[in-house]
C-alpha cells in the first residue's frame, strides 16, 4: 500500500504544478478536470502524511521504551505508544477506504424520474411525497433541483415527474435511490380506514455529456405540441413543448416545462442522452453482475428496495437490512443515515472484491 500511496504523492505533485500553468487555466474543461483530481489526491495525500507522522513518532517512542533507563520517561513512552498504535491502525482503515476505485460517475449531475406504479390514486399522491423528499434533500445539499417534465395525478402528486439535479456529487450520493418505494399507509382515498400498500418507482439517470453519448440527430424525430399544467401564460398558446423520439431504441423523452421552445429542446435532449447513457451503464453492470451479484449497487429500477410504513413510523431499506423510526424526519428529506449506510456496504463489498483478487 506504501508503494501505491507514494505513486500517489508524486501525481499530485505534478497535478499541483500543472493546475497553475497558463495552458491549463486557458482551457476551463481541463482546468475544471485537474481541479477535480487535485481534490480527490489532497484528501488521500493529507491522509497519507498524517500516517507517516504516526509512523515516525511511534519508532521514536519504541526506541525511547527500549533505550531509556529513567522509569518516568518509560512510562510517558509506554502510554504513547499505547495510543498511537491504535490510531495507525484507524488511518490504515481510512487509506484502505480512500484508496477504493471510485465510481467515475459520482460527480455528474443526475436526471430524477418517480413514476407512480402499483396503487393508482394513492401511488401517485406517493410519487408526490417521494419527490417532495428529495426536493428537501437537494436543499439540505445545496443543490439546484428543476422540474423538466410533469403529469399529474387525478387526486394529487403524479403519475410521472422528471427533474434535473445539479450539484457536487449529485450521483454519488443518489445514486442507491433508484427502485421500487412501497408505502403502507391509509390513503387518504380510503373510506374503510385500511392499510394499503402501493408503490412507485424512482431512477436516477447520471446525467450524460455530450463526450459520454454521441446522439445522431438523424436518428432523433423531433415534434412540437402546446405545454399544458402550470407554467404561466405561455401555456396553451405556443408549441413550445418539445417530444424526441430516438428511432434507433425507440425512447420518447417530453419537456414542456422550459418557456421557450429552444430550452426545451435542450432540456429533452439531456435526458435523451441520460437515458442512453443509462442503458451503457446497465450492459457494463451486467456484466461485472456475472462475475460478482452487488447487494446495493445494481440500480435496477424493478428492484424493491425500500418500504415506508407509516402506521409504525418505520422506513426500512430491504438490500442492507436497515431500519429507523423516524419516518416524518426522512420524508422532510432527512436521508443522511441510509445513504451513508449504503455507501459503507458497497465499500464493505469493494474491499472484500479487492482483497480476494489479492
Amino acid at each position: 500500500m506504501i508503494e501505491k500511496l507514494e505513486e500517489i504523492k508524486h501525481r499530485f505533485e505534478e497535478v499541483s504544478q500543472l493546475i497553475v500553468q497558463p495552458e491549463s487555466m486557458a482551457d476551463m474543461k481541463k482546468y475544471s478536470k485537474l481541479n477535480k483530481e487535485y481534490k480527490d489526491l489532497e484528501k488521500i495525500v493529507k491522509k497519507f502524511d498524517e500516517l507517516q507522522k504516526t509512523i515516525a513518532d511511534l519508532a521514536g517512542a519504541k526506541e525511547l521504551l527500549s533505550n531509556e533507563k529513567d522509569s518516568e520517561l518509560k512510562e510517558m513512552a509506554k502510554t504513547e505508544i499505547e495510543e498511537l498504535e491504535p490510531k495507525k491502525e484507524r488511518i490504515d482503515e481510512e487509506l484502505k477506504e480512500l484508496l477504493i476505485p471510485q465510481d467515475p460517475n459520482d460527480s455528474k449531475n443526475v436526471v430524477l424520474e418517480i413514476r407512480g406504479g402499483t396503487g393508482g390514486d394513492e401511488a401517485a399522491i406517493f410519487a408526490g411525497d417521494l419527490f417532495r423528499m428529495y426536493q428537501l434533500f437537494s436543499e439540505s445539499q445545496g443543490w439546484n433541483l428543476s422540474i423538466l417534465n410533469l403529469n399529474e395525478g387525478t387526486s394529487g402528486g403524479y403519475k410521472e415527474i422528471v427533474a434535473s439535479v445539479t450539484g457536487e456529487d449529485v450521483y454519488a450520493k443518489l445514486k442507491f435511490e433508484s427502485g421500487v418505494h412501497r408505502v403502507q399507509r391509509v390513503p387518504a382515498t380510503e373510506t374503510q380506514g385500511r392499510v394499503h400498500t402501493s408503490a412507485a418507482t424512482v431512477a436516477i439517470l447520471p446525467e450524460a455529456e455530450e463526450v459520454d453519448v454521441e446522439v445522431d440527430m438523424k436518428d432523433v424525430r423531433r415534434d412540437t405540441f402546446r405545454a399544458s399544467g402550470a407554467g404561466g401564460q405561455h401555456v396553451n398558446k405556443t408549441e413550445s413543448a418539445v417530444r424526441l423520439t430516438h428511432l434507433p431504441s425507440g425512447l420518447v423523452v417530453e419537456c414542456q416545462d422550459g418557456r421557450s421552445q429552444h430550452q426545451n429542446f435542450d432540456k429533452a435532449l439531456t435526458v435523451l442522452r441520460s437515458r442512453l447513457f443509462e442503458i451503457e451503464l446497465k450492459k457494463q453492470q451486467a456484466e461485472i453482475a456475472g462475475q460478482r451479484k452487488s447487494m446495493v449497487g445494481s440500480g435496477d429500477r424493478s428492484d424493491k428496495i425500500r418500504t415506508y410504513n407509516y402506521p409504525q413510523s418505520r422506513v426500512t431499506d430491504h438490500r442492507i437490512g436497515y431500519s429507523t423510526h423516524n419516518l416524518p424526519s426522512v420524508m422532510n428529506g432527512d436521508l443522511g443515515d441510509f445513504i451513508e449506510q449504503l455507501r459503507i456496504a458497497e465499500n464493505a463489498e469493494k474491499m472484500k472484491e479487492g482483497s480476494e483478487v489479492q
